[in-house]
Formats: C-alpha cells, sequence, structure tokens
C-alpha cells in the first residue's frame, strides 16, 4: 500500500490556481528585479569621478615626494662637501654647486641653496635647501608651499 504524502507535496491548492492573464505577465515583467543590466554601468559612472581625483592625488603626491627626496639628498650632498672641502678657496659656491649638481631633476632656477660655516675644523657646515610645490586636482591647486632640508656636519 502506497502512502500518500503530505498535502502541500500535492501542488497548490485549486484556489491559488495561476493567472495567464497578459496583465498578470506584464506585471510580473516589470517587477522583475533580477534584470540589472544598467545598474552597474550607473554606479561606476557615479564612482569613476572620486576615483579619478583620488588617483591623480595620488600622482601629485607621489611627485611631491620625489622631489623632497631629491632636495633631502642634495642638501646632503652639499653638506659632505662643505665638511670635507674647508681648503677650497672659495667653500661656499662649491658647496652650492655641489648641491645644484647633486638636485638635476629640479628646475634649478627655483631651488634655493643657503650656506652657513665659519670653516674652522670642528665647527659645523649647515646647508639648507628649499623648493616649491603645489598639489593641484583638476586645476585648483589644494596645498602649495615650500620644501625644505637642513643638513649639518662637522667641518674636517
Amino acid at each position: 500500500m502506497a502512502m500518500a504524502g503530505p498535502s502541500y507535496l500535492k501542488g497548490p491548492p485549486p484556489h491559488f490556481a495561476r493567472t495567464t492573464t497578459a496583465a498578470a505577465k506584464k506585471m510580473s515583467k516589470r517587477f522583475n528585479f533580477k534584470n540589472q543590466q544598467g545598474q552597474s554601468m550607473t554606479e561606476f559612472a557615479l564612482v569613476l569621478p572620486i576615483l579619478v581625483v583620488l588617483l591623480f592625488g595620488v600622482i601629485q603626491f607621489g611627485i611631491v615626494f620625489n622631489n623632497y627626496i631629491t632636495v633631502t639628498d642634495a642638501v646632503r650632498a652639499g653638506a659632505r662637501k662643505g665638511a670635507v672641502g674647508r681648503h677650497i678657496q672659495n667653500p661656499d659656491a662649491a658647496v652650492v654647486q655641489s648641491v645644484r649638481d647633486a638636485a638635476t631633476d629640479l628646475r634649478q632656477s627655483d631651488l634655493n641653496v643657503t650656506v652657513a660655516s665659519s670653516w674652522q675644523a670642528g665647527e659645523t657646515v649647515t646647508v639648507t635647501g628649499s623648493y616649491p610645490y603645489s598639489i593641484s586636482l583638476l586645476g585648483l591647486v589644494v596645498k602649495s608651499g615650500r620644501l625644505t632640508s637642513t643638513t649639518k656636519e662637522r667641518v674636517e
């Protein structure tokens, strides 16, 4: 004898018969949330400007950071030249030239170099370099100023 299963496995009761009218089909298509063809494109269009501004900001920051590293290295090279070159005829000019030679990636007309020392053995030579920077996003200057680096070394 076959056992009949529960009544809910036999299908819907007769009062839940499906409607096959044209209006019902149209209504089911209108509210079909599985069709999301344009949603991802719309979200991308909304997020793209933010991503572009963020990308350009990272690039601008990278350029400024590269300039800072270049100024710092050039000032260090100049201070080293001053530390070992006290017997040079014009040590100030030699230090400034050494800084400019080390900062070849920078625009030389914008690079300011100052040297302070008494050029006596055991005293310090202080070399300071500064270079302008500006971070601009979409033509608007967000931040600007001068990158400054100072190095002190003992004169030998």
